[in-house]
């Protein structure tokens, strides 16, 4: 459906609104993906939430690599939070539509997530490094201190790279036509939508996107070279089992966050296609932040304990 964007413009004629497009014009297909995409919301809230509590709860999570699993935990929640709600709108309602400034205000915080999330989960493997390659010092060099400035320092990434981008995209004029192709504020569906000659911004914003995710993935892949190399010296194979069974569920949340996004954000441009794109956008906005806390709890005994007393504790209150 095309949108009169001469509407939502102002005398600078700069688009001042946009649009969500349309899943599907079938309404029943509108509504069958809302019902799915409801479920894996309200099972990643709280799968996540359930997580931090958890840990935040139990004496005997304090350690590091809890302490950053909660953080991802938290990440999580505000990933799926700053797209699903306005696309679950879009899905079941006419009001498809999203002001410009609260268009930047969705940017803003998908990348401050997004980027703070790449950065945390390098920071994690980090951990994992540190305590299999030098468990004797483990204690002392991963003090509390230094993991909550890994925490501060990923925030800080993501605001300070969310604040940049967003004010960038958002200092072009959009001159029609008004309609995103996509269910949420995403960088390239807006620049698309910008006047004249946008292939300055779009390398630019490519360089964003390739420190931003290979800079943290090269960290996490020389981390894993480091332990995998400290491993394979290991003289038990319970030893062996042990390292590589606290590392696999990190392993499998890495490739399923940095697969999907980097296939989004570092492949050609003349290969994106909105079909794709959106589909791609679910996976790691939605699937992912789901599949997190199933990962984390089926592999972990210890989160499943406390898992398990945190549900005790929440019936034993709501009987009283």
């Amino acid at each position: 459906m095309n949108l009169n964007c001469s509407l939502w413009q102002d005398n600078s004629m700069s688009v001042k609104r946009f649009a969500f497009a349309r899943f599907s014009e079938v309404t029943e297909q509108c509504f069958l993906l809302f019902t799915l995409i409801l479920l894996m919301f309200l099972a990643s809230l709280t799968g996540n939430a359930l997580i931090a509590l958890a840990i935040w709860t139990n004496p005997v999570l304090h350690t590091p690599m809890y302490f950053f699993l909660a953080n991802l935990s938290l990440l999580e929640i505000g990933y799926t939070c700053s797209v699903v709600p306005k696309m679950l709108q879009s899905l079941v309602s006419e009001a498809r539509g999203i002001s410009r400034e609260g268009c930047a205000t969705q940017m803003f915080f998908f990348a401050l997530f997004g980027i703070s999330e790449c950065c945390l989960l390098a920071a994690m493997a980090f951990d994992r490094y540190m305590a299999i390659c030098s468990p004797l010092h483990y204690a002392t060099r991963m003090s509390r201190g230094l993991c909550v400035r890994l925490v501060v320092v990923s925030w800080g990434v993501g605001c300070m790279v969310g604040l940049g981008q967003t004010n960038y995209i958002f200092s072009l004029d959009f001159c029609g036509p008004c309609e995103i192709d996509h269910f949420f504020c995403d960088l390239p569906p807006i620049l698309a939508l910008a006047c004249g000659d946008t292939s300055h911004n779009e390398a630019a914003v490519f360089v964003v996107a390739i420190l931003c995710i290979s800079s943290p993935f090269l960290l996490i892949i020389a981390s894993y070279g480091r332990i995998l190399a400290a491993v394979l010296i290991m003289p038990s194979p319970e030893g062996r089992r042990k390292a590589l069974s606290t590392c696999s569920s990190h392993l499998l949340v890495v490739t399923l966050f940095y697969g999907s996004g980097s296939v989004t954000y570092l492949r050609p441009k003349a290969s994106h296609s909105p079909g794709t794109d959106k589909l791609l956008a679910l996976f790691y906005t939605v699937v992912t932040s789901m599949l997190n806390p199933v990962i984390y709890s089926l592999r972990n005994k210890e989160v499943k304990t406390a898992l398990r007393r945190t549900l005790d504790k929440k019936n034993v209150l709501t009987r009283r």
